[in-house]
């Protein structure tokens, strides 16, 4: 033990050390503790260090913390340490952290009131712990109940649950649910419902019992032991009520924040209803018994709605409303009386004024006289033994006396609405056990204890002895079930205090003998106690400071109790005059009721009257046991020790279950733990004390296995043995040394306390070790690979980087070479230049000099014979001066003429240049202009070479003149005076030269003009060229964002579509599937309905039902399927067999024999109406569709005509471009041939770039109108070919058309085209709808027509079957002389002249009918002769085969072999004829006795429904309706005959199933409709029927077929559900991934596969087994899909819900398990081909679930990706599962708070259902499609085995 206690108190270990504020504080060791250490070092959890001394004499050590992985554990016995620390904590961590109320403690459920709703008591919670053991699920109230009813059953013994606590616990609502599980799961034995009759109970007795408080707004003010009655079917008949410590006081008096019962303020707020207008009642403030708590209104709570539910359950329970009104006026009475002023006359009487309105009220409610009344209120009577008094009494007194009066009334009524609840809940059906629940007090103590908390705390002493007796008595049964040495464990008896109480001198009993004392009083009594029991009794002390009151050492503590008013309040004395003067009311016959049995006694009833204290009692004992008539003179104690006795006796022959509510505060704040109060209750219920007794003794127990699972890893290979037990025991040895701290049982290994904790210990120290020793090898290979990765990346980059450098100096080396190398050519190249410079310095320098020189020379030679020559001709001028001015002036006379016309001339180019021609003959005119210009310049060139070349010739005739001159130099010095005269013409001559040039630098100057003008001009040109190139880029930029807009429209408007149309198809299919599920389930009602009738035409028939006594767990449903064809009929055999047994039947309700009738028809029409619905939600469907298919082929049509016009319109262009092309040439050529001279010109280059860019423009165009033309002959064509795939891809084409409109105007024009095209578009569709509306008018009434013609058609036709062969024809033939005379008449009647054509059609096809007649006469004339001929021949043949070949011994096969031979060669029909009688034959052997396991296993698929199709393909043949109504009604009856007879056996309801579903078919297949028949032969069709058309008995069929799929459905999931949690969560498929967690009191089912456990291969092959059956049956492959779907949908929903119900099972490991699970389950479906039959998709919620378990659940990221993997599961499953997650290691962290709370604020936008659990009932609506089948009837042999002999093939 010191080894173990040094080894566990060491640094780092967690100890619980006493705090007064938490009450315990959690502490961590800083140091090992040795054992001759005074004190502890200790660190608290907020990191402060303190030192706890330990106790010198006793050396107890702290309390050591459980190891993490098992805080929180279900059961509290589960803990390894068990203490009170370790409780408070455990419960606080699943309260506050997990959001769980429930947790074990043992025997015990301890129920936390978690001041909330929660969604943990709806109906499917029910069903998931119903038929569950108490361990495997989490604790909840419905798990004692499943319990105690499961115990019931079994053991055949009464049950009861003990639910005790504090005001405020929540004891009412544990009760209350407790008997609702009953009433849900055990339904209801007798016609009325018996269950909603009991959980009505709770709102009447919690109007009449319940109040608010300061701790509770709903507290029971009274203690109530509810008995409810099962039969011997374990079903409710009923239910007894009995009621203990009703607080009388609170009717006169409230404290602060506290009201009076519920239903006085119900009543004030409904006193404005008429009814209730004679109660003269108003609001709750103006009474004197509702306003003293100063708290008439709860927050929440409509009093005025909660009447109404009290009135309804008054009603439910058979209390009527004249019952009603009288209890409404008893309670409005009270009040009343309640507002009586009592006034002093003198100090020792009083008076009440006179007409006091409040009892005049009170008087005229209760009809007595105001003047009794008044008197006895105020005055009393004294008897002795020879005179009577009456004497007034003191205002106080009278005040008590009428306080008294008010509680007694009330008493009295409690008591009586009590027995009638009781009344109405009692059956005569004979009771076999029952359940009993007890909501009573527990145990209390205030500052000031009295009268009321004594005997609350003296029943709940006697109710924790019998609890203690119970836990002892268990722990025995355990021990020495296992065979373990038994030794007393030491546990609290407190007998002694019950006897202190109830034993002879005890405390009762002294009370009751001072309240028989004259003078007895409350100190008289106190020195009697202290007297007796003081000096005698441990149990009993004396408070220091008082006299008056007396100290009790009850089990959970000592409580202090104040004597004052004890006597007075056992006494409870009520004046009897008043009581006399009630009973004489004769107006009032319920008050007269009320104290009818005052003196009888019958029922002894004591009433405790308050004084303004806490607490008044009322004890209502058993009222079969009978007393005398001075019973009722006993008091108040001695009475509540009588009831109690008997309650003790009534709990003690029952199996006691316990629930011990807990107040976690006293604010009512959700989720709000006080540690304080929480240990202050746990110590009172006895929790604590449960504890203890456990600690005592071995609370740790395990199974062998389950230790060998969990600590193997404590063992070495050596140790493991093949047994398992010895195996175990070696192992214990050598780790526990304490042969005492362990049991060896028989099956379990049981712990000391502190032991399992010892062994999780080491078992993770050796985990611990090995885990550094993986993470140690793990990071040294993780070091090792990085090393190698490093180097190895040191290494290249060594090899890379060296080569780079390599390569950088090589390059260095290369540059150096190369700049050597240019550095040598440019210096050559440097001083070349130089040398060269200077060489041709010189040379120019002389070059220079000597042409200088040359000049100079030149010069004066020149100016020598320049000045020959000018002499030369100087003189030759003289000569001919006038002929040369002459000739000057003409031309000067011709230049000014031509200059004038050539400015006219430009005047008007320029006016023409203005002009709106201008762009066109600019360019024609400026070079006309040019041209002129150049030509007149060459003119004055020509002129000027000609004077030039006379002015030559006229210097060289002066050269040789002027030698000849010389000779006459004399000669013409003579003539010198006229030279110098002619020297004046000269200079003239040189004015006129002059005026010459300046007329030529004009010239050019406006040469120079015109050339800048043309410059300009071609520079406008080339910018207005720019401008316009810009402004198409712009345009085209706006097409192409217009196309682009367009084209995304048009896409968002095909998406939108789509998605409408994806939304409406989805929607409808909803409603459709929703419609199918609302159908099925009416179907599902109708069966239960039909089931329902026959049980009672069962009882009807049967004189006496004797049930075998066994456990029925709920309303056991056999289908009986019934059809609506013979409902009726058998409705009135079973209304015959009710009037011949009216004896026997007396006892039942016909009336609920009239309602299920009314039922049934009313689900008949609703089912009728739904079928409608659902043909019409069909009919919709389709009309949709077609409506989107003519909207599409519109939409394209509307697309394919803007395409054309887009087109139209580029053509038009096309054309337009054509046109200005060719003008442009012709303008061109026509400026050509006009400036041929001047093809260079900038103009002409211009026009040029203008016509190349219109060229190119051009074929552009031309490509597209190309490329739209094929585009648009594709888009035909493929609108022929193509269906909704083109209608999705169009819209692109539309956008890539738009996109190759190159400009503005065409995009403009494209559209305002289309806005005419849909305007024309809808004009045309409007108009088309107009005349389709009118064309489908006409042809409905054509069709009417036809359909009437038809009728007509068919019963001639059938009339015409009925008649010979020989009249057939004769009918006919008058027949279509009929419709050919009325056609006739009708047209003569439209049309004379078109009648007269018909009359001619007519008579000539009456003449060809006539031909046709006779010829079809002799035929068969000529036929019938051959017949005969054959006949005879074959006949005669027969005979002589037969006298040839037969033996004697062959004589008897004679009927047989001529027969046979014939038919094999016989073209049959696939027809089989029977006779009438030979029908119950044909059912019976085919459907009654058949056999899927034995005879129908060799059989065709489906052989039965063929059958019996052909044997119906007869009848109809020859046209007999009776029998083929008669035949599917038998048939229809004797499958469900069969199925209730064997609907638990799968393969028959499989067979049943399957045959149904292929009748159903082949009535389909060959009904004649061409739906049906697309896939049938030739032949096939030809079998088609004929005469009858069965669509009714086709659905009535399609029913029968959706019953038997949900008996189908129901019998697979009752063999699937024992399997499913134990195969899916418990059974470990992957061993040794998950270890066993240590357990409580409530062993779990193990998780080890032992045998008989259910493991994942037994689901696996259960599944194969449903499925090779089904196949092997012929059911339909979608039929198989929808059955494995649901079969998936079962495990995923029963799995999950197992999942989120178990603490234990959330866990890393299990999720790891789940997902293994569920991967087998879809290698399943993969093998057998269903992986898109849609099964998977339903295990979507649990592999979600399984993946939470597995995620990382820390950081926001963590919660993002939860939220967005999690979305098949609803918050309340996420939150449920992380609040859920256990770790099963010390290794794996829990879920903080914080961390679920970010994954609520997440989720809190889904819109979603709050339920938490998947609906396992729930079944997918089932449809059967058509499904033909290949085989030839004719082709069809019946086996001899079916006993089918009787019929024949035809």
């Amino acid at each position: 033990m010191n080894r173990e206690l040094e080894y566990m108190f060491v640094q780092s270990a967690r100890v619980w050390i006493p705090d007064a504020e938490e009450v315990w504080k959690s502490a961590e060791l800083t140091k090992d503790y040795k054992n001759d250490d005074a004190s502890l070092q200790l660190m608290l959890e907020d990191g402060t260090t303190i030192d706890h001394k330990l106790d010198p004499k006793t050396k107890n050590l702290p309390y050591l913390r459980n190891p993490d992985i098992l805080v929180g554990e279900n059961d509290l016995t589960a803990l390894s340490y068990l203490h009170e620390p370790a409780v408070l904590h455990n419960l606080k961590v699943r309260f506050i952290d997990s959001k769980l109320i429930y947790t074990y403690c043992g025997i015990v459920l301890v129920a936390i009131n978690p001041y909330e709703t929660l969604p943990i008591y709806g109906t499917d919670i029910i069903n998931a712990y119903s038929g569950q053991n108490m361990g495997d699920m989490d604790p909840h109230i419905f798990a004692v109940a499943e319990e105690a009813y499961k115990q019931m059953a079994r053991d055949e013994r009464n049950q009861s649950i003990i639910v005790s606590g504090e005001s405020g616990a929540g004891k009412t609502v544990s009760a209350k649910y407790a008997m609702r599980y009953f009433a849900t799961v055990s339904g209801s034995a007798s016609e009325a419902n018996v269950e909603e009759k009991v959980l009505a109970s709770n709102p009447i007795m919690e109007a009449i019992g319940n109040a608010k408080t300061t701790r509770n707004d709903n507290s029971s003010r009274f203690g109530k032991y509810i008995e409810i009655g099962f039969d011997n079917r374990y079903r409710i008949i009923g239910a007894n009520m009995r009621t203990y410590l009703l607080e009388k006081s609170r009717v006169v008096f409230q404290a602060d924040e506290e009201r009076n019962y519920h239903i006085f303020y119900q009543l004030c707020a409904s006193a404005n209803q008429p009814e209730f207008k004679n109660l003269r009642l108003s609001t709750a403030n103006d009474f004197l018994y509702t306003r003293q708590g100063r708290s008439p209104v709860i927050e929440g709570v409509d009093d005025a709605k909660e009447l109404r539910t009290t009135r309804h359950a008054f009603t439910l329970l058979g209390i009527n409303e004249s019952y009603q009104i009288g209890l409404f006026q008893v309670l409005a009475a009270i009040l009343h009386l309640g507002n009586v002023e009592i006034k002093d006359r003198d100090s020792d009487s009083s008076l009440i004024a006179p007409n006091n309105r409040h009892l005049t009220a009170f008087c005229e409610l209760v009809g007595v006289t105001y003047q009794d009344m008044s008197q006895w209120l105020c005055h009393r009577k004294l008897k002795t033994a020879t005179e009577t008094y009456i004497k007034p009494l003191p205002r106080l007194q009278a005040t008590n006396a009428r306080d008294a009066l008010s509680k007694h009334i009330y008493a009295k009524l409690f008591n009586w609405i009590v027995e009638h609840v009781n009344k109405a809940l009692v059956t005569n059906i004979k009771q076999h056990s029952f359940i009993g629940v007890l909501d009573i007090y527990g145990f209390e103590t205030f500052e000031i204890n009295s009268f009321e908390q004594f005997c609350i705390n003296y029943a709940n002493e006697k109710l924790q002895q019998q609890f203690n007796m119970h836990v002892f008595k268990l722990e025995q049964e355990e021990y020495m079930k296992e065979q373990i040495p038994w030794t007393l464990i030491d546990f609290y008896d407190n007998q002694p205090c019950i006897n202190l109480i109830e034993a002879k001198m005890g405390i009762l009993d002294l009370l009751d003998e001072e309240c028989k004392m004259p003078k007895g009083s409350d100190d008289s009594w106190a020195q009697k106690l202290y007297n007796t029991h003081l000096k005698t009794c441990s149990l009993f002390e004396k408070p220091r400071m008082s006299n008056r009151a007396f100290i009790i050492q009850h089990f959970a503590d000592k409580v202090e109790y104040q004597c004052e008013g004890f006597l007075e309040k056992n006494k409870d004395t009520v004046n009897e005059e008043q009581i006399h003067v009630l009973k004489a009311s004769k107006k009032f016959n319920l008050l007269v009721e009320l104290f009818q049995d005052e003196e009888k006694a019958t029922t002894p009833t004591g009433q405790v009257p308050g004084t303004g204290g806490r607490t008044r009692l009322s004890i209502k004992p058993d009222k079969g046991r009978d007393t005398s008539s001075k019973e009722h003179k006993k008091t108040v104690g001695c009475q509540f020790r009588n009831s109690l006795q008997m309650l003790m006796e009534t709990l003690n022959a029952t199996t006691p279950h316990y629930v011990r509510c807990i107040k976690p505060n006293d604010f009512k704040l959700a989720f709000s733990f006080d540690p304080k109060r929480a240990v202050q209750q746990l110590r009172a219920c006895g929790v604590l004390e449960t504890i203890r007794i456990s600690a005592a003794g071995f609370p740790s127990r395990w199974t062998y296995q389950e230790f060998f699972s969990r600590y193997r890893v404590l063992m070495k290979q050596k140790d493991v043995l093949p047994d398992k037990k010895l195996t175990c025991k070696n192992v214990l040895e050598k780790l526990v040394q304490d042969q005492d701290k362990y049991q060896f049982g028989k099956t379990k290994i049981f712990f000391r306390a502190g032991q399992v904790a010892y062994l999780e210990k080491l078992r993770a120290d050796k985990l611990r070790a090995a885990c550094i020793r993986i993470q140690k090898t793990i990071r040294c290979w993780l070091a090792r690979k990085k090393y190698l990765r490093q180097r190895s990346a040191a290494i290249t980059i060594q090899r890379f980087t060296r080569g780079y450098q390599a390569r950088c100096l090589a390059k260095f080396m290369r540059r150096t070479q190369a700049a050597t190398i240019i550095q040598k050519y440019q210096r050559m190249c440097v001083e070349r230049k130089r040398f060269r410079q200077k060489q041709a310095a010189a040379l120019a320098m002389q070059t220079i000099l000597r042409a200088y020189m040359a000049r100079q020379k030149y010069q004066a030679l020149l100016r020598e014979h320049k000045a020959v020559i000018i002499q030369k001709h100087v003189r030759g001028w003289l000569a001919r001066c006038w002929y040369k001015h002459c000739l000057e002036a003409i031309v000067y006379l011709q230049c000014c003429i031509r200059r004038m016309r050539a400015k006219r001339e430009l005047k008007k180019l320029k006016i023409e240049a203005r002009s709106v021609e201008h762009f066109k003959k600019l360019n024609k005119g400026m070079e006309n202009k040019i041209m002129q210009l150049q030509r007149k310049i060459d003119e004055q060139n020509k002129d000027n070479r000609v004077i030039s070349e006379r002015l030559v010739s006229l210097e060289s005739s002066y050269a040789s003149e002027s030698e000849r001159m010389r000779g006459e130099l004399g000669r013409l010095r003579g003539v010198e005076e006229d030279a110098k005269n002619k020297a004046n013409q000269v200079s003239s001559l040189l004015e006129e030269l002059e005026k010459l040039r300046k007329e030529l630098s004009v010239t050019q100057q406006e040469k120079k003009t015109i050339e800048d003008w043309a410059q300009k001009y071609r520079d406008e040109m080339e910018k207005m060229v720019s401008e316009l190139k810009d402004q198409n880029g712009l345009l085209k930029k706006e097409k192409d964002d217009l196309n682009r807009m367009i084209q995304e429209q048009s896409q968002q408007m095909t998406e939108k579509m789509t998605r409408a149309i994806a939304q409406e198809t989805q929607q409808l299919e909803t409603d459709l599937n929703e419609e199918r599920s609302r159908y099925q389930n009416l179907l599902t009602e109708h069966l239960r309905l039909e089931e329902k009738y026959d049980d009672l035409k069962e009882e009807l028939a049967q004189s006496k039902n004797v049930s075998k006594p066994g456990h029925r767990r709920t309303d056991s449903t056999h289908s009986s399927n019934e059809s609506e064809y013979t409902y009726n009929s058998e409705y009135a055999e079973l209304e015959d067999g009710s009037r011949v047994g009216e004896d026997v039947t007396r006892g039942m309700d016909t009336s609920l024999t009239l309602k299920l009738q009314k039922r049934v028809t009313e689900l008949e029409q609703e089912k009728q109406s739904l079928r409608n619905e659902l043909e019409n939600k069909e009919e919709q469907f389709q009309r949709a569709r077609a409506r989107d298919d003519a909207q599409f082929r519109k939409a394209r049509g509307a697309e394919l005509e803007y395409e054309s016009l887009k087109r139209q319109e580029l053509e038009s262009e096309n054309k337009k471009l054509r046109h200005d092309l060719a003008e442009m040439r012709q303008s061109l050529l026509g400026g050509t041939a006009a400036s041929a001279g001047a093809p260079g010109s900038p103009a002409y280059k211009v026009l040029l770039d203008q016509l190349n860019a219109s060229c190119e423009e051009l074929e552009v165009r031309k490509e597209e109108v190309l490329i739209l033309r094929s585009q648009l002959v594709s888009q035909k064509e493929a609108m022929h070919h193509k269906d909704e795939k083109e209608t999705m891809t169009e819209p692109s084409v539309f956008a890539q058309d738009v996109n190759k409109l190159k400009d503005a105007d065409e995009l403009k024009q494209a559209y305002v085209g289309l806005k005419d095209t849909n305007r024309l578009l809808e004009q045309q569709l409007q108009t088309q709808r107009r005349t389709h509306d009118s064309e489908v008018e006409s042809l409905r009434g054509e069709l009417q027509n036809v359909k009437e013609e038809n009728n007509r058609q068919q019963q001639l036709l059938a009339q015409n079957l009925q008649l010979p062969p020989e009249a057939r024809i004769e009918a006919s033939l008058q027949h279509e002389i009929t419709r050919l005379t009325n056609e006739n008449l009708e047209l003569l009647a439209d049309d004379p002249t078109a009648s007269r054509e018909a009359r001619v059609i007519i008579l000539r096809r009456m003449v060809d009918l006539m031909e046709q007649l006779e010829k079809q006469d002799r035929t068969i004339r000529k036929l019938k002769k051959q017949l005969k001929v054959y006949s005879k021949r074959i006949g005669e043949m027969g005979a002589g085969h037969t006298e040839g070949q037969t033996s004697p011994g062959q004589m008897v096969e004679e009927p047989i072999h001529p027969v046979n031979i014939p038919r094999r060669e016989k073209d049959f029909q696939g027809m089989l004829e029977y006779k009438k009688e030979d029908e119950m034959k044909l059912v019976k052997n085919l459907i009654l006795e058949l056999k899927p396991r034995g005879v129908a296993v060799n059989l065709i698929p489906g052989l039965p429904a063929y059958i019996l199709f052909m044997c119906l393909r007869h009848s109809d043949y020859v046209n007999d309706d009776q029998k083929v109504r008669t035949l599917l009604t038998s048939t229809i009856n004797s499958i469900k005959k069969i199925l209730k007879k064997r609907g638990d056996d799968f393969e028959t309801v499989s067979f049943w199933l399957a045959n149904t579903c292929r009748f159903l078919h082949c009535l389909k297949q060959y009904s004649g409709d061409e739906v049906f028949m697309k896939h049938n032969t030739s032949r096939q069709n030809e079998h088609c029927l004929s005469n009858f058309d069965l669509a009714e008995y086709r659905q009535v069929i399609s029913d029968l077929a959706i019953q038997i799929y949900q008996q189908l459905v129901k019998c697979m999931e009752n063999i699937l559900q024992p399997m499913i949690v134990s195969g899916m969560l418990e059974h470990e498929t992957i061993q040794g991934v998950s270890g066993v967690k240590p357990t409580g009191l409530r062993k779990r089912t193990s998780s080890i596969a032992d045998e008989g456990t259910y493991t994942l291969d037994s689901i696996l092959r259960q599944l194969s087994a449903f499925h090779s059956t089904m196949c092997q049956h012929g059911t339909d492959p979608e039929l198989i899909k929808q059955v494995v779907k649901q079969l998936f949908y079962i495990i995923g929903a029963v799995t999950l819900n197992n999942l989120l119900l178990r603490k234990d099972m959330c866990s890393w490991s299990k999720g790891m398990q789940i997902r293994y699970n569920v991967s087998q389950l879809e290698e399943w479906l993969r093998d057998k081909g269903l992986m898109n039959c849609g099964a998977k998709e339903t295990l979507e919620p649990l592999i979600q679930a399984a993946q939470l378990l597995q995620v990382k659940k820390k950081t926001d990221e963590d919660a993002e990706a939860i939220c967005s993997m999690c979305h098949a599961l609803t918050t309340a499953q996420i939150v449920k599962v992380l609040n859920l997650y256990t770790p099963v290691n010390e290794f794996e962290e829990r879920v903080s708070v914080s961390f679920i709370r970010t994954i609520q604020t997440r989720l809190r936008d889904r819109c979603e259902s709050p339920q938490l659990l998947m609906d396992t009932k729930m079944i997918y609506p089932v449809t059967f499609p058509f499904n033909p089948s290949s085989l030839a009837l004719e082709t069809i042999q019946i086996p001899t085995s079916l006993n089918l002999s009787f019929l024949t093939r035809v």
